[in-house]
């Protein structure tokens, strides 16, 4: 789950950030040891709902759950091969109702699953996270999902991600103590079965991300990273758009200034050879990109490594965001935060396309660095006294 991590990362760093000011606003309130989470059920199913809160205690480091109440319990050792883990579901909502449980301060997930409870096992590294791209993951035929979010001293961030896949849909969002509210997630009407549809009509092996239930109902669909992995897409689905980039950035420079509140700081990129070099205004290297494949590209990793600095990281994540978006060949400043600009190149990512144009708000997180722009399905508060997470239907 290479791609999700990364996010938790975002929020680490955006949490930091925030700390800042906090620390800077002492009328700020102190963010409670817990805070209620609302959970609808929307999708006009029938089935049991079971819920999971499962990540890093922020206080101690260690990694666990959390019951209903909001009461952490550590994971208990893991084995090799992996051991069952214990039972941490809590009994969901039925259709047309709400349950509400609190979440503690923690970075991690709150998943749900319906019909059947998730399948989770513990290593000596701790808890092995479902991977449906697997075909011998237990989970593969269960229909589930998850939002990512954390919960610290300097607030909320709770998110609806398809960095992974896009499957049963749900909203987030969060109330503050003012009584404000902020949401994201929710799709247009008929936009999940808009989406899958739109998958299988795009040529290329984008229909082979769809996954399915013995009985043929549909599951979800995977991300097109988990796609190459699974065999569905090549990894050379972006080869034709990658060539065109390098052969136009052989004889002009591609700019990056990758933090918007310094529009100061720009890298200068030219390619020679196999490498784009990038140098700062003074004209040093500073750092270089072999010429990525498609995975590297959907999954922002690999030849699009980003690191957790203030050079390669950020020149990175503005790389992948234009490589997805498909907007290094029409606008040589990046990043290119013009939405109408995005997804028009016929080689692009379609999934996220498909998705951003599904979502009544048009926000996503559907490849690692969805962010760059604000284009992600994030909310976030620092003052939170609830969240709320619905779950949409299947249609």
């Amino acid at each position: 789950m290479r791609t999700t991590r990364k996010l938790c990362t975002l929020f680490a760093a955006a949490s930091v950030a925030a700390a800042a000011l906090v620390s800077a606003t002492p009328a700020q309130a102190a963010v409670p040891a817990t805070i209620p989470l609302k959970i609808t059920n929307s999708s006009g199913r029938g089935d049991a709902v079971y819920i999971y809160d499962l990540g890093t205690n922020l206080a101690t480091g260690q990694q666990g759950w959390a019951d209903a109440g909001g009461t952490f319990h550590a994971w208990p050792a893991g084995g090799n091969p992996p051991t069952p883990a214990p039972d941490a579901s809590i009994a969901g909502p039925g259709n047309g109702s709400s349950v509400t449980i609190r979440i503690p301060k923690f970075s991690g997930r709150i998943y749900f699953s319906y019909g059947q409870k998730i399948v989770f096992k513990l290593t000596t590294g701790g808890l092995v996270q479902p991977a449906v791209q697997n075909p011998s993951d237990p989970n593969r035929n269960i229909l589930f999902n998850w939002s990512e979010y954390t919960l610290n001293d300097s607030g909320l961030w709770i998110n609806s991600t398809q960095v992974d896949m896009f499957s049963a849909p749900y909203s987030v969002g969060v109330v503050n103590t003012g009584g404000g509210t902020k949401s994201t997630g929710v799709l247009k009407s008929g936009g999940y079965n808009a989406v899958l549809n739109g998958l299988k009509a795009q040529s290329g092996g984008w229909g082979g991300l769809i996954q399915t239930a013995p009985n043929g109902s549909v599951l979800r669909a995977l991300s097109p990273g988990h796609g190459i992995e699974t065999g569905a897409l090549s990894n050379s689905a972006m080869s034709d758009y990658v060539d065109r980039v390098w052969s136009r950035y052989s004889g002009s420079t591609l700019t990056v200034t990758p933090f918007a509140d310094q529009p100061g700081t720009k890298y200068f990129g030219r390619v020679a050879g196999n490498v784009m070099n990038f140098t700062n205004s003074a004209g040093q290297v500073v750092t270089s990109f072999q010429k990525p494949d498609a995975s590297s590209i959907f999954g922002c990793f690999n030849l699009l490594d980003a690191p957790n600095d203030l050079v390669r990281g950020p020149i990175s994540r503005t790389l992948c965001a234009g490589y997805n978006r498909g907007t290094l060949l029409t606008a040589a400043n990046q990043p290119d935060v013009n939405s109408g600009d995005f997804y028009k190149d016929s080689v692009t990512n379609q999934y996220a396309r498909l998705i951003h144009s599904q979502m009544a708000d048009g926000k996503a997180y559907a490849f690692a660095f969805d962010d760059v722009g604000n284009f992600e399905s994030l909310v976030n508060d620092g003052s939170p006294s609830s969240a709320s997470m619905t779950l949409q239907p299947l249609s």
